[in-house]
């Protein structure tokens, strides 16, 4: 029998991420601090408003781009927010998570061979989709004495005469890492010289503690050539909801939409009528969130500080990202080590692209005291590792 699957599909490596927390879930009294999903419950009345559309028995397809009224919210936030202003009938289509807007962005924007800039470290998704979509993945490997920003220089360096689409994934996963105005400022100029389009990955825009999160979209000349994706499972605590939107140029959302009918057909009823209360009155629970991660974001970077263990100061998303370069190990055998002997499960840094080795991420969506007790077992395993290396 000859072999029926795809040589494509076999050479893509299954999620670093998932070997950890597979491990720890089978691992008596192990804490994880590897899966970047919200402690928090879905606030209430988010929940009841889902709650309440299946009472109402409105179990049906919606419209294949999604709910005029949540299309319509969105197109609300997104002014009131950005400044941004997208027509909700044309330019907006809702998705089963922000995961399938990406793919289907790159579906639609690549012809095979087309190059798509992805920075690394960044969200582990972005290369296979690219693969996918018959794109050729060109790794753009960011710095940590950058702070992990994405540079002018470093875009300007990558692009060649293939490359059609650049990912900027900011506020960053697994870095923390945000990109302000002005860092945006230098690249839409390099993006615009070259005619390039950008898939915006702001999944945790709302989740940025200094200053306000800032588009690209937002520059002059961008949003004609940026897709803006964002969602409801980190700011909305809404994991387990799977939904998503893309808003972008009606010709490109146009096609996005095809293979969302295709595909997918609608994204989760009663999931869209949750996300419409989440929109219209949710801003004080995105607010009351963000102020528990930040203190657990300045809690760890205390932490840090007092072990000696360095790590730039993230200022987005839930996640901080030390670096473990001392101690002589892979990321890998890091973790490895440290869930083995301290039952304590953090990602290698290498899950998210080759220049993530030697660093950790490690997820601050727990809560204070789950960060308390790992943090202390951190702690006691540098010092035992240090002790290690003072003996040899």
């Amino acid at each position: 029998m000859r072999d029926p699957l795809s040589r494509q599909i076999k050479e893509i490596k299954p999620s670093g991420i998932r070997k950890f927390f597979d491990i720890v879930s089978e691992m008596e009294d192990a804490i994880s601090l590897g899966v970047g999903e919200p402690d928090f419950d879905t606030p209430w009345h988010i929940r009841d408003e889902g709650i309440y559309s299946l009472e109402k028995g409105r179990t049906f397809y919606t419209s294949n781009a999604g709910l005029k009224e949540l299309k319509m919210e969105i197109c609300n936030y997104l002014k009131r927010s950005q400044g941004l202003d997208y027509d909700f009938n044309k330019q907006v289509i809702v998705t089963v998570g922000g995961s399938e807007a990406i793919d289907i962005g790159l579906r639609a924007m690549l012809d095979p061979g087309d190059e798509v800039l992805i920075p690394q470290p960044s969200y582990v998704s972005y290369e296979p989709c690219a693969i996918l979509a018959g794109g050729v993945p060109v790794i753009i490997d960011l710095k940590n004495e950058n702070e992990f920003r994405l540079t002018a220089k470093e875009l300007e360096d990558a692009i060649t005469e293939k490359t059609k689409v650049l990912i900027l994934p900011f506020p960053n996963n697994p870095t923390g890492a945000i990109m302000e105005k002005k860092d945006l400022e230098a690249i839409a100029e390099v993006i615009i010289r070259h005619d390039l389009f950008v898939i915006s990955d702001e999944i945790y825009g709302e989740l940025t503690y200094k200053g306000e999160h800032v588009s690209i979209a937002t520059l002059p000349g961008m949003i004609e050539r940026t897709i803006l994706i964002n969602g409801f499972s980190k700011a909305y605590a809404m994991t387990g909801w799977r939904l998503g939107y893309a808003c972008g140029p009606k010709n490109i959302i146009e096609q996005m939409l095809k293979i969302h009918q295709f595909a997918i057909m609608c994204a989760p009823t009663t999931s869209q009528y949750a996300a419409v209360e989440a929109l219209k009155n949710g801003d004080e629970d995105v607010k009351q969130m963000r102020e528990a991660y930040n203190q657990r974001r300045r809690y760890l970077m205390h932490a840090f500080k007092e072990m000696g263990l360095p790590c730039f100061e993230p200022y987005g998303a839930f996640y901080v990202f030390p670096c473990i370069k001392e101690f002589g190990m892979t990321s890998d055998e890091f973790a490895s080590r440290f869930l083995e002997e301290e039952k304590v499960a953090v990602v290698p840094g290498t899950a998210f692209g080759d220049s993530g080795e030697g660093f950790l991420r490690i997820s601050y969506a727990y809560s204070l005291e789950d960060l308390k007790v790992s943090i202390g077992r951190l702690g006691d395993f540098v010092a035992k590792l240090r002790k290690e290396q003072a003996g040899r």
